[in-house]
């Protein structure tokens, strides 16, 4: 089942560097033990849950996942699909038609030549001709540009969070509007 991104506003959240810190043992193993994620940042297993359930309520937390090698399971062609949509008003129909396609993980709207820009895995350069061409078939679509992966040196599902672990520092502009960061306490 795809994350979709829920657009609705969410509410304004503080963060503190002990919630940034749960998320980033979150996203290092999200089957840490909540007794263990705590003793990590000091809290007890019942004030960690506490904080996880409000940042899932803020939509900071969207879900937890496995993370799986595609080519072990037999996914060895990974491709980018940049898709041209002749009109605006194709576009929410054309996200909703993708929705159902498995071999596509990602779809972006993105800036330039095309309107889109879709990852997709699957088995071969057989499959993914069939994708192209059902992508292709999608009412609106005026254009597409393939680009076959040929290696991936970094493929990062975790999303780095300043000031969750002092080693992995590193200077970033501060994020949207909806998240703010917690001043330390004096």
């Amino acid at each position: 089942m795809p994350i979709v991104r829920d657009e609705r506003p969410m509410p304004e959240v503080e963060l503190d560097a002990t919630d940034l810190r749960i998320l980033d043992l979150l996203q290092e193993n999200c089957k840490r033990p909540l007794a263990a994620i705590g003793e990590k940042v000091g809290l007890s297993a019942p004030a960690v849950t506490e904080r996880i359930h409000k940042l899932e309520q803020a939509g900071i937390v969207i879900g937890y996942v496995a993370l799986l090698d595609a080519r072990k399971l037999g996914l060895d062609v990974t491709a980018f699909i940049g898709v041209a949509i002749g009109h605006p008003r194709a576009i929410d129909s054309f996200e909703r038609e993708i929705e159902g396609l498995e071999d596509v993980l990602e779809c972006h709207h993105v800036t330039g030549q095309h309107t889109l820009m879709l990852k997709v895995k699957t088995e071969s350069t057989e499959t993914l001709e069939e994708l192209i061409d059902r992508v292709r078939s999608i009412e609106g679509v005026s254009r597409t540009e393939t680009m076959i992966v040929l290696s991936t040196r970094a493929e990062r599902p975790r999303i780095p969070l300043e000031g969750a672990d002092p080693a992995r520092q590193r200077s970033r502009r501060p994020s949207g509007p909806r998240l703010r960061r917690a001043e330390p306490h004096a």
